[in-house]
């Protein structure tokens, strides 16, 4: 763990939302309390059962939420991007970890000790608006994600999901390829199913010509197609 000292316009900007609501005095002891922690790819970040201690912050890279099921398989839950907090709702709750989390690839991310959290969130109301906020918008997200997950037919799920990476992480300079390269296990753990299931429906999207496939690149090709497929279910 690397104990950074930063100037308050980097924090600032690593933290934005948390950040503009707060007094001068509450900035200055967020800023003493500010840790910067790097990951390596694959990395485990907090694991199934442990404690919570800290809010995390993802400053760059990208890092997964997921839960091991029956038999050792794993269900992606969430993919996290620049600027999303989480790791809080456990503590908030007074409860351990029901998930765990890995970095996708090298990621930097901000902790600051939630008990340092919970200060400023008493003092604060506007701060606690924002957290209530966050947990009602991932609450939404999980509630869609769930019905979504168990009642479409796989290809309904798969285009589900390569629509949800591209509305999360984006495209590359082309405006098709998804800015993030998935392992065809992690793709069918985020879409609930085998990963032969996952290898089958990406090669019949490809002779489709919906997408094509490079190695670990996906390039969209006919986002409209993917999306009445993704609708239908």
């Amino acid at each position: 763990m690397v104990k950074k000292e930063l100037t308050e316009a980097e924090i600032a900007e690593s933290i934005p939302d948390l950040w503009q609501p707060l007094t001068p005095d509450q900035r200055e002891f967020l800023a003493k309390n500010f840790t910067i922690q790097k990951y390596k790819k694959n990395e485990t970040i907090y694991c199934e059962g442990e404690t919570p201690n800290n809010l995390m912050c993802l400053l760059n890279g990208k890092v997964k939420i997921y839960k091991d099921g029956v038999g050792g398989r794993s269900q992606i839950i969430r993919v996290i991007k620049n600027k999303e907090y989480f790791a809080y709702r456990a503590y908030f709750a007074g409860e351990n970890f029901v998930t765990a989390a890995a970095a996708f690839e090298p990621s930097t991310m901000c902790l600051i000790p939630m008990p340092v959290i919970v200060q400023l969130i008493q003092e604060n109301p506007q701060l606690a608006m924002f957290f209530l906020r966050q947990l009602s918008k991932d609450l939404g997200i999980s509630d869609e994600r769930t019905v979504n997950l168990t009642q479409k037919h796989i290809r309904g799920r798969l285009a589900e999901s390569l629509l949800f990476l591209k509305d999360t992480y984006g495209v590359e300079e082309d405006k098709c390829t998804l800015s993030i390269y998935l392992s065809r296990e992690d793709l069918a753990n985020l879409s609930n199913m085998t990963t032969s299931n996952a290898i089958r429906t990406l090669s019949n999207f490809a002779a489709e010509k919906l997408i094509t496939i490079d190695g670990r690149k996906i390039k969209i090709i006919d986002e409209e197609k993917l999306k009445k497929i993704s609708k239908i279910g």
